[in-house]
């Protein structure tokens, strides 16, 4: 274990990536659970005159299908039914870019994590920003046009595993639909974004969406998330013109004494052996990645963890656990699966298959092959066969010690016991942060390259103490139920003798050969989404604040923007009148709201006011200076709480704050850092955090959970944590 704990790059916010999420914060922006659009004001020097949505009317299966017949457009999620997010516009190249320069910005009036993939239909870009609010805008201009709200009660957010952002929209025949953070889903008129129908896909909390719809053959397709609460997965298929379900699928299996609600649930109650997972949900959320493929009709899904993460309290009899953590095949029309491919099989580390999935026709071996194409978190990237399903390979992307290889006859991963934790505390690669995480990657036709964002974060995993004690598991309502010993991981971070800065990497990978052609190093992982462009050119945005321009073929970099807002959502690329424009959003969060670095995070540095910004050639515009935020810690009044009281308020802190503030009580900077608490705010804590004064702006109250005691305790660790830090004059981790 020395030699692997040396290997760990995990900085002290990424906290062994076992903590993923943020899930209540000050900062959050609630409601009251209705829902609402308003046309925008005319922003001063914006064209009153902007489109209105009219182009959207006509977005059908066919017009995306022949997506490359007019390439100024970025009709769909990854821009075509592939999803390859290669655009065939070659006005900016590296001969070019040199002139690129800002032609808008938008302020977004959020500060929480944008994720969102903008669509552009005929000069309009429709999009969504954090809790699924969703606005239009010129795409020449950047005036907003209009803005709908569901409202979503600020304290759901305390019901998201990762920040409470929105992946996007899809776009249909004149309307626009997206899924509100608390499961419902809304069709809206895209030219006035008002409400034509709307529908809950959820029976209630702890489920949430973030993931971007998908729509083909008139109907429309959402999944949802909270895995890690314990919630049991599945897909639904909704009628566009109606809201009316037409087919739901669902990813694991139920109570096994109740009915069986399709025929593939059959085959995967055998693979869930000795437990009693029902009772925590199962997993398999279905929670980001799906694509669809209109020749064949198939819609291509993937599935989640394992819920707990555990698979010997989930399942301790053994067995696969189907469907968590797969691959699945489905008739689009009927929800019926084809086949089905499971890349971790009994799940034991979160490492879902959620990340993006992509459909390529590659040269292997000599032959042509119909594929499908993901790198999940698990380290290996995956080239199937997209209409059998059968494995062609499985290469390494990154550092991975959970398993040697996957064994190609089998299709299944060879695994080391490097990351079994039954009965000690593992340092593991990859982490539950993954390898990759969701953040988008593309494929290049020209190179043949699949650009990866990628990092090497190595996690700790040990097993519930209950559970090794008692052989039993209690879950906790509404609240995290993963399997893991928080004291265990607490104690394992503050052995470490230091925390090293971890790596984040952009790499170019061939997957006809399974080998990375070229890389790029960044300074903190988890960066953002990627596009490529028939210009030679790859483009991806960071958590340091910057935007980056590579040759595709080559990996030099040509093109630097530094824009002091971090980045996790993927850049598009559209015309408008002859120019070509490159548009992104800019604003951290996500996974990165508590597994982020404060040294690195230009959210900790700058702020995290979010932004819509897009570059041409000759654009012309500058991004103002942002100002260094403050990040001295005030005085404290001196410790008097004693070391047990500290004790317990540090394992309360890690259980229930550190996944929103930051591990060690050092926030990233999406969230408040708990160690700069003013007096005012100390006299209130228990207001806060039992009394729920906040809830509305997000900051749900925990009286479910912790007792008067427990927070007195918790503000003392806070407490001497600031105390520490402010001594060595350190306020960032």
């Amino acid at each position: 274990m020395a030699d692997l704990a040396k290997m760990w790059p995990a900085a002290v916010n990424a906290a062994a990536g076992l903590v993923l999420a943020g899930v209540i914060g000050w900062q959050f922006v609630g409601g009251d659970g209705g829902e609402r659009a308003v046309e925008a004001p005319p922003v001063a020097g914006a064209p009153v005159e902007a489109a209105r949505a009219e182009g959207a009317v006509g977005v059908d299966a066919e017009r995306i299908v022949n997506a490359d017949s007019e390439p100024g457009n970025w009709l769909a999620h990854g821009r075509t039914y592939d999803e390859q997010r290669f655009s065939p516009l070659d006005q900016i190249t590296a001969d070019t870019i040199g002139q690129l320069s800002l032609a808008w910005s938008l302020d977004t009036d959020t500060v929480r994590g944008l994720e969102a993939t903008p669509i552009v239909v005929d000069g309009t870009m429709y999009m969504s920003l954090s809790w699924g609010i969703t606005i239009a805008v010129d795409a020449k201009s950047g005036q907003e046009l209009w803005r709908f709200d569901p409202e979503v009660p600020g304290e759901w957010g305390r019901y998201g595993c990762c920040d409470v952002v929105n992946r996007g929209v899809a776009v249909w025949k004149g309307r626009v639909y997206v899924a509100s953070f608390d499961g419902r889903l809304f069709a809206l008129d895209a030219k006035d974004g008002s409400v034509v129908w709307k529908v809950n896909t959820i029976p209630g909390a702890p489920y949430t969406i973030t993931g971007a719809p998908r729509v083909f053959d008139d109907m429309v397709v959402i999944g949802n998330g909270g895995g890690e609460y314990g919630v049991r997965g599945y897909i639904t298929a909704y009628d566009t013109e109606t809201g009316e379900e037409r087919w739901r699928f669902y990813t694991v299996p139920g109570d096994p004494s109740l009915p069986l609600e399709h025929p593939e649930l059959e085959a995967a109650v055998p693979t869930w052996k000795g437990g009693e997972w029902w009772k925590v949900g199962g997993g398999g959320t279905a929670w980001d990645s799906m694509v669809y493929e209109p020749d064949t009709d198939t819609l291509y899904v993937g599935t989640g963890n394992g819920s707990p993460w555990t698979r010997e309290i989930r399942s301790p009899g053994g067995g696969d656990n189907l469907y968590i953590s797969s691959i699945l095949a489905l008739d689009a029309k009927t929800g019926r699966m084809k086949w089905y491919y499971q890349t971790t099989p009994g799940d034991n580390w979160d490492y879902t298959a959620t990340q993006p999935l992509m459909l390529a026709d590659i040269e292997i071996g000599g032959e042509t092959r119909k594929v499908i194409m993901q790198a999940p978190k698990n380290g290996f990237f995956y080239v199937l066969d997209r209409i059998t399903g059968k494995l062609i390979s499985a290469n390494p992307f990154s550092t991975v010690t959970w398993a040697s290889h996957v064994d190609l006859e089998t299709g299944r991963p060879v695994e080391t016991g490097e990351g079994e934790y039954s009965d000690r505390t593992a340092f593991v690669l990859p982490s539950a942060n993954g390898a990759h995480n969701w953040h988008p990657m593309a494929f290049h036709p020209g190179t043949g390259l699949v650009y990866i964002p990628t990092q090497d974060i190595a996690g700790i995993y040990s097993l519930s103490e209950q559970w090794k004690t008692e052989k039993k598991f209690t879950p906790k309502k509404n609240w995290w139920n993963t399997g893991i010993d928080w004291t265990d991981y607490i104690d394992a971070i503050n052995a470490l003798p230091e925390l090293p800065m971890e790596k984040g990497y952009l790499k170019a990978w061939d997957p006809a050969t399974g080998e990375v052609k070229w890389q790029a190093e960044y300074p903190a992982p988890l960066n953002g989404g990627v596009l490529a462009t028939a210009g030679n050119l790859v483009f991806q945005g960071t958590a340091d604040g910057y935007l980056y321009a590579y040759k595709a073929d080559t990996g030099e970099q040509v093109w630097a923007q530094h824009i002091q807002t971090g980045i996790v959502a993927p850049p598009v690329t559209y015309m408008v009148d002859g120019e070509q424009y490159v548009a992104v959003l800019a604003g951290w969060g996500g996974v990165n709201i508590v597994s982020g670095d404060a040294r690195t995070s230009a959210a900790a540095k700058y702020g995290n006011e979010g932004r819509l910004l897009a570059f041409k050639i000759g654009g012309g515009g500058n991004l103002p200076q942002l100002a260094m935020l403050d990040q001295s810690i005030p005085e404290w009044p001196p410790l008097t709480a004693s070391e047990e009281t500290v004790r317990q308020g540090e394992i309360g802190y890690s259980t229930y704050c550190m996944l929103c503030h930051g591990a060690l009580a050092v926030s990233p900077g999406v969230t408040p850092d708990l160690r700069r608490m003013g007096e005012s705010t100390r006299e209130h804590i228990q207001d806060i955090v039992r009394g729920g004064i906040l809830s509305d702006n997000g900051m749900a109250s925990f009286a479910d959970h912790l007792s008067e005691e427990d927070v007195d305790a918790i503000l003392s660790y806070v407490q001497k944590r600031a105390l520490e830090d402010r001594a060595r004059q350190q306020p960032t981790n």
